[in-house]
């Protein structure tokens, strides 16, 4: 192991801890800071299907429902015992899932507000929660180093996928759902067989850790970007890189392609910027400034007319892609 990934395994641990070693502060924050939005850095942002609605999750240990529209928040839905890392709608929109560093995942009703499930079996904090494309299955990465796949059904653990040698950041499934990808902090991406539980390709490339990956619509492509303050762009089917972006002067914590593929968005962490970038030139057309924190979480809405990002500023806004103008914040 060089000194180089030396150093960054401790910054990633340094920063776990951090996430983790304020537990004595949460209820004086709690109550010291405003009631509206979120009490504590946001980690996680996300449409819903419909577009109409947002999710986000956070230090505060809970994930909010808001209105799009208005800006309001209409939900917050409690449960965790520590940070929300990774937040998501369910394909039809009527569940919100949640990971979190207590270990567990959590789905809600999102008409009622309630907790309805919690799955337990990771042995590290949970970092990346997604949806099958049918619903039926639930995907998440863990510090423990695996990935698991569970049966929203049966509420069971049915397949772990081993491969990674450290934290895995991120998870998302194909469009068809045959297909995993996954992101770690040993410098890789990682697809998967879904059926089989195979590793099947190890893209490498980065020089450090990948924080976020993401298909491309049309299935062709994956996407990473990384604490190399690069973005890669792959094919899938030789692992060879496309194309990279540079243009971050910090880590690239989130990477998300537009519905039909033709942009980019990412997260640049600590530069508090979001980027716009078009896929097939690499060429960088945007640059949303207006968080005042770390910006950990970008998403395209439905039609790909808008950008959702979450920031340690305790805030989630909403940006118009064509102007670059921020539109709505939610939480102020």
């Amino acid at each position: 192991m060089t000194i180089c990934r030396c150093i960054c395994i401790f910054i990633l641990l340094l920063f776990l801890s951090c996430i983790t070693g304020c537990a004595a502060h949460k209820n004086e924050l709690a109550d010291t800071l405003p009631k509206s939005g979120h009490t504590g850095k946001v980690n996680a942002a996300a449409f819903s299907p419909d577009g109409k609605y947002a999710l986000s999750g956070g230090w505060d240990m809970t994930v909010k429902l808001w209105d799009v529209s208005t800006g309001k928040e209409l939900k917050t839905f409690t449960g965790h015992t520590d940070y929300v890392t990774s937040v998501t709608f369910s394909p039809d929109g009527d569940y919100a899932l949640s990971g979190s560093l207590d270990k567990t995942i959590k789905l809600y009703d999102i008409s009622t507000g309630k907790e309805i499930i919690t799955l337990s079996g990771h042995s590290g904090s949970v970092n990346s929660v997604t949806f099958s494309p049918d619903g039926r299955y639930i995907l998440t990465g863990s510090s423990d180093t695996t990935i698991k796949l569970w049966d929203i059904s049966t509420k069971k653990e049915i397949k772990t996928f081993t491969g990674h040698s450290e934290v895995v950041i991120s998870v998302k499934f194909s469009r068809d759902g045959r297909y995993i990808l996954s992101g770690s902090s040993d410098g890789t991406l990682k697809l998967w067989e879904t059926a089989a539980g195979k590793n099947i390709r190890t893209f490498t490339g980065h020089s450090s850790i990948v924080g976020s990956v993401a298909f491309s619509p049309e299935g062709k492509y994956v996407l990473s970007g990384s604490w190399d303050k690069t973005i890669k762009l792959w094919d899938m089917s030789t692992g060879i890189v496309k194309r990279t972006f540079r243009g971050h002067t910090y880590w690239v914590t989130s990477v998300a392609f537009s519905p039909d593929g033709e942009y980019i968005l990412s997260a640049g962490g600590m530069d508090n910027t979001v980027r716009l970038w078009e896929t097939h030139t690499g060429k960088e057309l945007k640059i949303f400034t207006g968080h005042s924190g770390y910006v950990s979480s970008v998403a395209f809405s439905p039609d790909g007319r808008y950008a959702l990002s979450g920031s340690w500023d305790s805030t989630v806004r909403l940006w118009d892609i064509s102007t670059g103008q921020e539109i709505k914040t939610f939480g102020q």
